[in-house]
């Protein structure tokens, strides 16, 4: 008789925000990929309520011209994929620009496996924390 064992559990990845802004918007980009990743539930991107404030706040730099609808349908594209972390808590690991801390906290509190970034304030941190911190190349590579 076979057992049947439990899935595989799914890497639970925090994107930062310029890693889904150039996933979302350059759909023929050399981060296309991750689009399909996400949305074939190959990875389970978390979010909080700062790294979801900081990714609209972006979308809606006058640089991108997107109109509130084209906003809308882009995070329409990346939302219902994540899973939000509603408590978070302070990392201990504390990052030299402040902006990027929210990744670092989102990261500990909903127990990520990996940060992906193209951030070097980050990328500079990796081995300090629980989770891998890695370029989205480097995470292709892995994946």
């Amino acid at each position: 008789m076979s057992q049947i064992g439990n899935p595989p559990t799914k890497t639970r990845v925090v994107f930062d925000t310029n890693t889904i802004i150039s996933t979302l918007l350059y759909r023929r980009g050399r981060l296309a990929w991750l689009r399909k990743f996400w949305s074939e539930s190959r990875c389970v991107p978390l979010l909080s309520r700062a790294t979801a404030s900081e990714l609209t706040r972006v979308l809606s730099y006058s640089k991108f011209r997107l109109t509130l609808e084209q906003r809308l349908e882009l995070l329409g594209f990346y939302l219902p994929y994540c899973q939000t972390i509603e408590k978070i808590e302070p990392c201990t690991i504390v990052c030299r620009d402040e902006k990027d801390q929210i990744f670092l906290d989102l990261a500990e509190s909903g127990r990520a496996d990996v940060l992906v970034t193209g951030d070097l304030d980050l990328l500079t941190l990796a081995g300090q924390t629980r989770c891998l911190i890695e370029t989205p190349e480097v995470y292709r590579q892995r994946v």
